[in-house]
């Protein structure tokens, strides 16, 4: 989804109307400042917010500039990341809008506070409410903008905007900090147990309250902290990290500066945001949080997750790149690195770039590039990557089983594909994915299908709006003979997979035991135009050459076929 202007769009047929080129020619710098306009609305849609920042601003050079040009220009430069400049052109005269003036004074209030201007901060975020959407950020962002002025009893007191749980939870957050800050130990440690209280206590806020344990020196309660929550996240890579370092005696974190308080303030509203779908605000956000803090590598990963969302790959590739090896996100932003040039169509960057991020053994690089592989179908290469994870987990994990099963059964190793799929099933026998895909292979095999079918009809009742489980159901009553039944079926199928050449396919087959023979040659002609792999138009060329039906062309068929591909992944 492209993320939209925060201001009102006007329509684009209005401007035009007003756009015309200067007399001295077609170039950027000649154009009026309404097609400068233009240009850079165009590249805000696009998600190139520092294309469109050069855009306004050149367009706001101009005398015949409007309020609209000045605010299109503010919000490019924050989205841009240009914070300081976008302080600079804040919008606050009385024609601007009052959503842009509010998103003005937040804007200045951080850049004072990156610029060590406290009191200033303190004033624009206080002096006149900062009301909605940004009250939530201004509030939580006051009590280090009186740290930063020196004013520590209003630094401790703890915001307070009635109705709004996000201040209340991470105002207590930021009131611990304060407290430690001030060495008021003992009510650091009562805001910071309130917080963590809870078994399933979110890993990041038991991390804060870890590492206050151990400046503290008391890395054994810390451990005992990390452990509790590792029984409900067991694979959360923060607790983890956490954990070892305490268990080896090095150093934790420092308590935060005051501008990494304050980042970390902006990244609350960030989320929430983020959350609401409000991808602009959010992006925002963020980019004033690096303003305050440029080493926070989680908020270089939500804009390049959000740069990728907007369209814009090199913003979003750039983002990720500011992760430094070594770091421990590092592994993950590689990742959708090499996820972004798999989409690009560079599968050989992709997979370097995967490779690289795996080759220290990180979980989430090994994963990454297992599932390149599968996706790019080399399959026999994906067990490697799938088997180390298998192997150094603590504990079987049934998605990792799953995904090696899945690789063993398009290698044609079904005897490993079954016994993969049958123990993660054992994991977690519930899951439709597992009992559509081993039930598949049983039934394309006429094995077990009395079984299948049943393993099957539970897939599809947990999902009744999947064509490929309602595939599967339909070719198990096939294999069993149940002709009718299996027409009915997969005709529900090919209705909510109507592109899907292998449910087209079986749907002819049905159609043809049934004695519907017109409707099963079209069927199979149908399959053609759907780019099917080479196994499924193997299949449908002999019907169709033959004239004789599934049933004579079944040994032909087998004998060119490619590894069979369960309806669930096609």
């Amino acid at each position: 989804m492209r993320l939209r202007s925060l201001t009102v769009t006007v329509p684009v047929l209005l401007l035009a109307a007003c756009a015309s080129p200067s007399a001295g020619g077609g170039g950027l710098e000649a154009r009026s400042p309404y097609g400068l306009f233009l240009a850079g609305q165009a590249a805000l849609n696009d998600g190139e917010s520092r294309q469109a920042a050069d855009y306004f601003e050149r367009a706001t050079r101009s005398s015949e500039t409007t309020s609209l040009i000045s605010e299109r220009a503010f919000t490019a430069a924050v989205l841009s990341g240009e914070i300081e400049k976008a302080a600079a052109m804040a919008p606050a005269t009385e024609e601007a809008s009052e959503g842009a003036k509010r998103l003005g004074r937040l804007v200045m209030a951080v850049e004072a506070l990156a610029s060590g201007r406290g009191q200033a901060a303190y004033d624009l975020l206080t002096t006149q409410e900062i009301g909605f959407p940004h009250r939530t950020a201004a509030a939580l962002l006051t009590p280090w903008a009186a740290a930063q002025a020196g004013d520590m009893q209003l630094a401790t007191r703890r915001p307070d905007v009635p109705g709004d749980k996000l201040v209340e939870y991470f105002g207590m957050l930021g009131q611990a900090h304060q407290y430690e800050r001030v060495r008021r130990f003992d009510e650091a440690e009562t805001d910071f147990k309130a917080l963590t209280e809870g078994a399933d206590a979110p890993p990041m806020l038991v991390v804060y309250h870890g590492e206050f344990l151990e400046r503290r020196g008391r890395r054994d309660d810390a451990v005992a902290l990390y452990e509790r929550a590792m029984a409900v996240y067991p694979r959360d890579v923060s607790l983890n990290l956490a954990r070892m370092r305490a268990l080896a005696g090095r150093s934790p974190p420092a308590a935060p500066t005051v501008r990494q308080g304050a980042a970390q303030a902006l990244l609350t509203p960030a989320a929430a945001m983020l959350a609401a779908r409000q991808s602009q605000f959010a992006l925002a956000y963020v980019r004033m949080a690096l303003r305050l803090d440029p080493e926070r590598m989680d908020a270089w990963m939500m804009v390049g997750d959000l740069m990728g969302a907007a369209g814009d790959v090199t913003a979003a590739r750039a983002a990720y790149g500011r992760v430094p090896a070594g770091h421990p996100d590092h592994a993950a932003a590689q990742s959708k690195l090499a996820w972004s040039l798999q989409g690009a169509g560079d599968i050989d960057a992709a997979l370097e770039t995967a490779r690289a991020a795996a080759s220290g053994g990180d979980p989430i690089g090994l994963l990454t590039l297992a599932d390149l592989l599968r996706t790019n179908e080399r399959y026999e290469e994906a067990i490697a990557p799938l088997n180390e994870l298998v192997e150094s987990s603590q504990s079987p994990d049934w998605r990792l089983l799953f995904a090696r099963g899945a690789a063993y059964e398009r290698m044609g190793d079904w005897p490993r594909a079954e016994a993969d799929l049958s123990a993660a099933l054992a994991l977690n026998p519930d899951e439709p994915d597992i009992l559509n895909y081993l039930a598949y292979g049983w039934i394309d095999r006429g094995e077990r299908l009395e079984e299948a079918l049943a393993m099957v009809q539970t897939a599809v009742d947990a999902n009744p709006r999947s064509g490929a489980m309602i595939d599967s159901l339909g070719w198990g009553y096939y294999r069993l003979g149940q002709y009718d039944k299996a027409v009915e079926v997969l005709e529900e199928a090919v209705g909510l997979e109507a592109g899907d050449p292998e449910i087209n396919n079986h749907l002819g087959d049905a159609y043809w035991q049934v004695g519907r023979r017109d409707e099963a040659v079209f069927q199979w002609r149908r399959v053609l135009t759907l780019e099917p792999d080479a196994r499924i138009r193997a299949d449908a060329e002999a019907k169709l050459a033959s004239g004789l039906g599934p049933g004579a062309t079944a040994a032909a068929a087998q004998a060119a076929a490619e590894p069979v591909i369960p309806a669930l992944v096609r």
